[in-house]
């Protein structure tokens, strides 16, 4: 039909799938009570496809804040979950810490945000020393 907009459309979707989501188990254990299947795989879709589309959260090494709708308690973007979320682009990963809904909490806390800095930089150096050990 329209050969063309075929063509992007599975180009693109081979990128997508070439991006690995990691969930935190704090995300695991939340993100059913707040989307459905549906939800979650659009949601991933739409970070492998824009792994930059949230917000820098300061004092966090570079995680991210996602406004999400959330469609079960009939909230949009604004008033719905806030996603917070890695891009690792060395790695084509996108790794899902947390997320919760704007109503139960406005944002992380100080202490928070430096605990996601830490284990950023934690991990960061953690796969920095495996690359080292494979070169040699």
């Amino acid at each position: 039909m329209f050969p063309l907009l075929r063509e992007t459309f599975i180009r693109k979707l081979r990128i997508l799938d070439r991006v690995e989501s990691i969930e935190a188990p704090t995300f695991t254990a939340m993100v059913a009570g707040y989307l459905e299947d549906d939800e979650y795989r659009a949601l991933q879709l739409f970070l492998a496809g824009d792994p930059e589309a949230g917000d820098v959260m300061p004092g966090t090494g570079g995680f991210r804040k996602l406004r999400w709708a959330d469609r079960r308690r009939g909230k949009g973007k604004r008033g719905g979950l806030r996603v917070i979320y890695y891009h690792l682009s060395a790695d084509a990963q996108i790794w899902l810490m947390t997320l919760y809904d704007k109503d139960e909490m406005a944002d992380l806390s100080a202490a928070e945000k430096r605990a996601l800095k830490a284990a950023l930089e934690a991990e960061l150096a953690r796969r920095a020393a495996r690359r080292r050990l494979r070169r040699k």
